[in-house]
């Protein structure tokens, strides 16, 4: 099973992210992260998912996207042409014993603290999903109390586009 990344580009319109994440769960395929936004056209959207399978199921889901109503381009995006971000709040338990642990990992990540109580610290982090899960690897033994991820989007690196603009 490999990691891939698939963006679509849909039309704006009510029900279209139901028929695509629909197609999902009717060809039994769990998907990873889903993020959805509007582009520089309010006409139309992103769709960023991602998925683990292998290459026919890859091919299958790409050719299913592509016969939807509304959707206008789909794209398989490669790793290496590929910049990845990912936000996630994390809320921690803040004790005397582990308090300076969860500052200096803070730092270490180059993330912030976004909120502090005597009981929790609530820290933002960004980055590729592969530094998100490793932050969440450091902070499990000092006690996580809660978790809030966005998904990955993605963009092509240099003059790749998912569409040509006039």
């Amino acid at each position: 099973m490999k990691r891939f990344v698939i963006a679509v580009y849909v039309e704006n319109k009510y029900g279209v992210l139901t028929r695509v994440s629909g197609m999902f769960m009717r060809k039994g395929f769990n998907i990873d992260s889903l993020t959805v936004g509007e582009t520089d056209d309010p006409a139309y959207s992103r769709i960023t998912i991602t998925i683990n399978g292998d290459d026919y199921a890859r091919e299958q889901l790409i050719n299913q996207l592509k016969k939807l109503h509304n959707v206008k381009k789909v794209k398989l995006l490669e790793n290496e042409l590929t910049v990845e971000r990912e936000l996630m709040l994390i809320k921690v338990r803040n004790t005397p014993e582990n308090r300076s642990e969860i500052m200096a990992a803070t730092e270490i990540y180059r993330s912030k603290v976004i909120d502090y109580t005597t009981d929790t610290i609530c820290v933002e982090v960004t980055g590729e999903p592969q530094k998100i899960n490793a932050f969440i690897e450091v902070m499990k033994p000092l006690g996580i109390a809660e978790i809030c991820r966005t998904g990955v989007v993605a963009l092509e690196r240099g003059n790749n586009m998912m569409i040509e603009k006039e």
